[in-house]
């Protein structure tokens, strides 16, 4: 059983999408948790690509995610997830954190539970993944043994300080601050937690978007118990890798 703990808005669409129907399609029962219980939402912006203008085809979530999205709205555990409260770590082989950038996100980021959470599937070697801004969460949470991040000593990626910029810097002029969720990019805070920036890995360009049967264009970085990818254009890889992960632990 694994766990995608999700926040209550804005989370972004294909980052959950897609690795949840690689693992459900494989067999596994993915339990979502939110702040409270209520049904989690995803960035509208994202789905429909209301207000991104020409941008749209670019920065929008793709054909394939939309459509994971659209059979992940009607599954029961998506519509009737549990709270942070009522997670008990030791019931899942897993933990999968996306990631999301639009403000509805920072509760999650944030929240001191999910590291307690994240910090306990560390410790017990358990498989985890985190992609874009979940990346964040985990390099967020701080091992009281050691009162360092459970990431200190370890190889990720997170998603890109360029690809961040370029995002904000091509809409900033109608959508504000929309895709810095932070003052700091996530990339330089990620490495702020690391024991060496060298242990952060950029991979390829990040422009391009692997598919389902093709996931070339993806990059993933793993370490340990550790698989962390960059944006929604590793989706793919990234699901499948986490799905080869969790097989793994659990034979």
């Amino acid at each position: 059983m694994i766990l995608i703990p999700i926040p209550e808005n804005d989370f972004d669409p294909s980052e959950v999408s897609i690795p949840w129907k690689i693992l459900t399609t494989k067999g596994h029962k993915v339990v979502f948790a939110t702040p409270s219980g209520k049904k989690g939402n995803a960035d509208k912006r994202m789905l429909f690509g209301d207000g991104l203008g020409i941008l749209k085809p670019i920065l929008r979530a793709g054909g394939d995610a939309r459509a994971d999205f659209d059979l992940l709205e009607k599954d029961q555990n998506f519509l009737k997830p549990i709270s942070y409260e009522q997670i008990e770590p030791n019931a899942y082989n897993g933990i999968l954190l996306p990631g999301g950038h639009a403000k509805g996100m920072i509760p999650y980021l944030e929240s001191k539970i999910l590291q307690s959470i994240i910090v306990n599937f560390f410790d017990q070697k358990k498989p985890v993944g985190a992609i874009c801004h979940g990346v964040l969460l985990v390099a967020r949470s701080i091992d009281p043994n050691t009162n360092k991040s459970v990431l200190y000593n370890l190889s990720t990626t997170s998603l890109l300080k360029k690809q961040e910029l370029l995002a904000y810097n091509l809409t900033k002029l109608w959508l504000g601050d929309y895709y810095l969720t932070y003052n700091i990019t996530v990339e330089d805070e990620v490495k702020s937690f690391l024991k060496h920036s060298s242990q952060f890995q950029s991979g390829n360009l990040g422009i391009f978007r692997d598919k389902t049967n093709n996931t070339s264009a993806g990059f993933t970085v793993r370490d340990q118990n550790f698989i962390s990818a960059r944006w929604p254009g590793d989706a793919h890889k990234f699901g499948y890798e986490f799905a080869q992960l969790v097989e793994s632990y659990s034979t």
